[in-house]
């Protein structure tokens, strides 16, 4: 209806304001619930045009569309806004249409440009974690929302499979790891471990050495033992140590860091790490096998726990190859002026005149930081895909400022697409224990989380019984879904810029805004269709909406709009939210309407046609969530 009205006052604008409108002065927004209407238009924009009160503005135009439409019913300014009501027979004609069509939300596929949306990219040296969940759900979510909005999408993840990280994993793991009888090191198959369960066991071994190395360095020099550190070296410690003197303690605890951050750079661990990248990127064929002895063992493990979440990548990227790339581009652009060396041979990008400051982008030992790799990965992939319009970046707001440098770059390298590129910056999920630390192992692994509410799920299912007659491998199948359903559905359901806090019992609950409440709505539509044996029956033009299956079909009529806004705004939590809010409706109808005792043939057929619709648009909003919709529960 909203592009009716538009497409009117367009055609008739000189007749109503006197002069030619935009269509961006046409403002449509959702009507007060403590008024009567179904639609309400922003008069103050045309009033001004009109030369008239924003009241008798809204009176003239909302004259101007009764007479010209017999769709609407009523209208009322209220404060300059124009409430529109819409005639049953609209709502009637909108039902029939919602029933009609089988694929009711949806775009026309590939109506819309081609996109890229990059979600999950993990670090090869551990597994994936509770942060990794809302990351992988909202862009594996995004991704199947905007093709829905009509566009081509490429689902993608760049894995971060190189770089002194990976050294730490790769390091420890050699000098740490214990020899079994038959004279082996640990590894997934003598150990039953998953790969990357494996290889993330001695990233944090790595740390707890590199710490206690470090506070050991702390201790000598503190003991005035300083044999075998630069003079350099020492003259910062104790131009820190001199600055301790008077401070408070949040000023002192500053200052510790320092030190401490000083004492790692001169641990032998470290300088062994630092030593074996550059060994990585000169090919040097023991290092390499062993990258890639340990790289292949974290892709094993992550392909089960992509299995277990139920998401798939059209195209992969790897960091240890982009890199390459992002290296040459950063050598050209040095010879055109793009970026400048510093004395000691590094390489950076003055970024002062747009707000930032200097940014390196390549080591003074040449060897590439994170930026090199991501300028090449990006060039890379518009290279693969050149019909490619957009790019979304799914990736924590920590990362803020390295994607607007990343895109500053890519724009003065003089890439045209760079305009196209988005950083979807979503907030941390903490615990009520605090922050997720992967270095001291006090991560909440992605495995174990998904495990305990699949867990969770299964209890609360037994408890309420209805599952009769299910074998228990379909009982298993439900309680992941139930579990899995619920998980998605916590992390997706909040805005994604928004910080959240995490709660695994509350996420499987059936009662309130959660996936399993939703879930259990399609499962109840499911049994009323059922018994109500609705088959291949008609919409009959007799049937007469009343008040609650007319709200309960302006709901559905939403569904193509929140698509469309959920995609532009890169927030599945639109779409989520939409779903609660249907579900309510219905359960509300359900409540006060009668079905299956309905007397009247044609009322009765009419109510469970609506319930399938609803059933229908749940099941397609959930799956665009990345959320099964059990038809028992």
């Amino acid at each position: 209806m909203e592009n009716k009205i538009k497409e009117l006052l367009l055609l008739n604008s000189v007749e109503l304001f006197n002069t030619q409108i935009s269509e961006t002065s046409i403002q449509f927004q959702a009507t007060r619930k403590d008024v009567k209407g179904d639609l309400t238009l922003v008069v103050f924009p045309f009033a001004k045009l009109m030369q008239t009160s924003p009241q008798l503005a809204g009176e003239k135009i909302g004259t101007f569309i009764s007479e010209h439409s017999q769709e609407l019913d009523s209208f009322e300014v209220i404060n300059g806004f124009l409430n529109l009501s819409f005639s049953d027979s609209y709502w009637f004609n909108s039902f029939h249409a919602i029933n009609a069509n089988s694929t009711f939300g949806m775009a026309p596929q590939n109506s819309q440009p081609m996109i890229m949306v990059e979600y999950s990219s993990p670090n090869t040296n551990k597994p994936l974690h509770l942060g990794h969940l809302r990351n992988i759900f909202l862009g594996y979510s995004l991704a199947e929302i905007v093709k829905a909005a009509g566009h081509e999408v490429i689902k993608t993840q760049v894995i971060n499979d190189r770089g002194i990280h990976i050294c730490k994993s790769m390091l420890a793991w050699e000098k740490f790891s214990p020899l079994n009888s038959k004279g082996e090191r640990e590894t997934p198959a003598n150990t039953g471990l998953k790969g990357d369960k494996l290889v993330g066991k001695y990233y944090v071994e790595f740390d707890k050495r590199f710490n206690a190395e470090a506070n050991e360095i702390i201790s000598q020099w503190g003991n005035g033992e300083f044999d075998g550190f630069s003079s350099a070296v020492v003259e910062t410690y104790k131009k820190f140590q001199e600055a301790l003197v008077g401070k408070e303690e949040k000023a002192q605890q500053a200052i510790q860091d320092k030190i401490k951050e000083l004492a790692k750079n001169e641990t032998t661990l470290l300088r062994e790490a630092k030593d074996m990248l550059v060994k990585w990127e000169a090919r040097d064929p023991q290092t390499y096998l062993l990258w890639t002895t340990m790289n292949n063992w974290v892709y094993a493990g992550f392909e089960l726990t992509y299995q277990k979440m139920g998401v798939d990548f059209d195209k992969l990227y790897y960091e240890s190859e982009t890199y390459l790339l992002g290296k040459d581009v950063i050598v050209e652009g040095l010879r055109s002026g793009v970026f400048f060396k510093k004395d000691d041979g590094s390489v950076w990008i003055d970024l002062t005149a747009e707000g930032l400051d200097e940014k390196i982008v390549l080591r003074s030992d040449g060897t590439a930081v994170y930026i090199t790799q991501d300028i090449g990965t990006a060039i890379d992939r518009f290279s693969d895909y050149p019909s490619l319009d957009g790019m979304v970046y799914t990736v924590g707001n920590e990362q803020d400022y390295h994607f607007k440098v990343l895109f500053l770059i890519l724009h003065k390298l003089g890439y045209a697409w760079a305009k196209n590129c988005f950083h979807l910056s979503y907030g941390m999920v903490d615990l009520p224990s605090g922050k997720m630390k992967s270095r001291e192992g006090t991560i909440v692994d992605a495995d174990d989380l998904m495990e305990e509410v699949i867990e969770k799920a299964t209890e609360i299912t037994k408890e309420r019984g209805h599952l009769e007659g299910m074998s228990e491998n379909l009982r298993g199948e439900l309680y992941a879904q139930i579990g899995m359903g619920g998980l998605k559905y916590y992390l997706l359901k909040v805005d994604p810029k928004k910080r959240m806090l995490f709660n695994p019992e509350e996420s499987v609950d059936l009662t309130g805004n959660t996936g399993p409440f939703i879930q259990y709505a399609h499962a109840r539509i499911c049994s009323l269709l059922k018994k109500g044996k609705l088959e291949n029956y008609e919409l009959k033009n007799s049937f007469q909406l009343q008040a609650e299956e007319k709200e309960l079909v302006k709901c559905l009529a939403l569904y193509p709009t929140i698509i469309k806004d959920a995609a532009a705004n890169y927030s599945p939590a639109l779409l989520a939210n939409y779903l609660y809010e249907l579900v309510k409706q219905f359960s509300h109808f359900y409540q006060t309407i009668p079905i299956l005792i309905e007397a009247n043939e044609d009322a009765k057929v009419g109510r469970l046609l609506l319930c399938a619709n609803v059933a229908k648009v749940i099941k397609s909003g959930l799956a665009l969530l990345g959320i099964d919709a059990p038809e028992k529960m």
